[in-house]
């Protein structure tokens, strides 16, 4: 089969795709043939030894997959051959075949395609869990989302909607923006990319309050880090959350915790691979909560475009440069 292999670390330029074997399923995995597999925040990070997992070299990147079962391992009773799954794996993902552990793979319900399937379950899990799980957000509360037009920001957003807030979408481009209003933005902010200046930063905090009422948002959900962290925190609400979910705009902010002191706000981590792994069950619940939420249409996963493996580096480098609206996806070629 073929894969995307890192085989040392640095950019994207520097995978290679390679004939490796098909694996074979251990007992208690099962073997998948690859259709669609996602590419996500952490891909450009893995690649270049900056993630919080570190698999040896040579490795494949790719988190998570969607395919049909080919082949069962022993002791395998979840699924059988031909079942359509979602499968989540942390890397491995970007070849034409993977083996996983019986469970780490969901069955796909019969209204989403494949290639859905794939961008489904790493976005729209970390948004849940931290909506529900860390801001314990109510109906009617305020949610501001930062980098609202990418793959964790616009499930945000949609599901931010499908519980009841009244969600203002933050931006860099007034075409994300209407990305996100065409997925229920209630209100959206254009913000400059790069670096903010003093006086950026004020006005940024000024128009966040200013669409709250003056109040400031009752939760905010960031996954941007950088610049704009420490304006939307002093924009949020008394007894507000403050959710930290990643860093897309590259430097881990550093905030005056006088701000959580002044406003009574909880500044809370969401670390939705850990969770999975530490409290299955309920990350169990979670799941088919957000299918049922897809079947009833309140969930609408926005795949902006699709990449063959020979241009994985462009994929990546395009996720790197935060130019993705919605999700990307690879495709093996058949």
């Amino acid at each position: 089969m073929k894969a995307v292999l890192c085989k040392e670390y640095g950019p994207p330029s520097s995978l290679v795709i390679e004939d490796v074997p098909t694996p074979e399923p251990k007992k208690g995995q099962v073997l998948l043939e690859v259709h669609s597999a996602a590419i996500n925040f952490p891909d450009v990070l893995i690649i270049e030894n900056k993630y919080q997992f570190k698999p040896p070299l040579p490795f494949s990147p790719g988190g998570e997959v969607a395919g049909i079962v080919t082949k069962l391992g022993e002791g395998v009773t979840k699924v059988k051959v031909g079942d359509r799954v979602i499968g989540s794996c942390g890397w491995g993902g970007f070849a034409e075949e993977i083996a996983l552990d019986e469970a780490r793979v969901t069955p796909i319900p019969d209204e989403m395609d494949l290639v859905t399937a794939s961008a489904f379950l790493m976005t729209y899990g970390t948004s849940h869990h931290a909506l529900k799980d860390r801001a314990q957000i109510k109906p009617g509360e305020s949610l501001l989302v930062l980098g609202a037009a990418g793959g964790v920001g616009l499930a945000a957003v949609e599901l931010g909607k499908a519980m009841g807030a009244r969600v203002i979408a933050a931006a860099s481009s007034e075409e994300k923006l209407q990305v996100c209003r065409d997925h229920g933005a209630d209100e959206t902010i254009l913000y400059p990319t790069g670096s903010l200046d003093k006086d950026q930063q004020r006005a940024f905090t000024d128009k966040i309050k200013e669409l709250t009422g003056g109040q400031g948002a009752d939760v905010v959900y960031d996954p941007v880090g950088g610049d704009y962290s420490e304006p939307a925190l002093r924009a949020t609400n008394w007894e507000g959350r403050f959710l930290v979910v990643g860093f897309a705009a590259g430097p881990i902010p550093k905030v005056p915790l006088n701000l959580a002191l002044l406003k009574g706000c909880q500044i809370v981590g969401v670390f939705w691979g850990a969770f999975t792994g530490r409290e299955p069950a309920r990350h169990q619940e979670n799941l088919k909560e957000l299918v049922s939420w897809f079947k009833a249409g309140k969930l609408k996963p926005f795949v902006s475009r699709q990449y063959k493996f020979t241009e994985v580096a462009q994929a990546l480098d395009d996720m790197a440069a935060r130019k993705v609206k919605g999700k990307i996806v690879l495709v093996p070629s058949r």
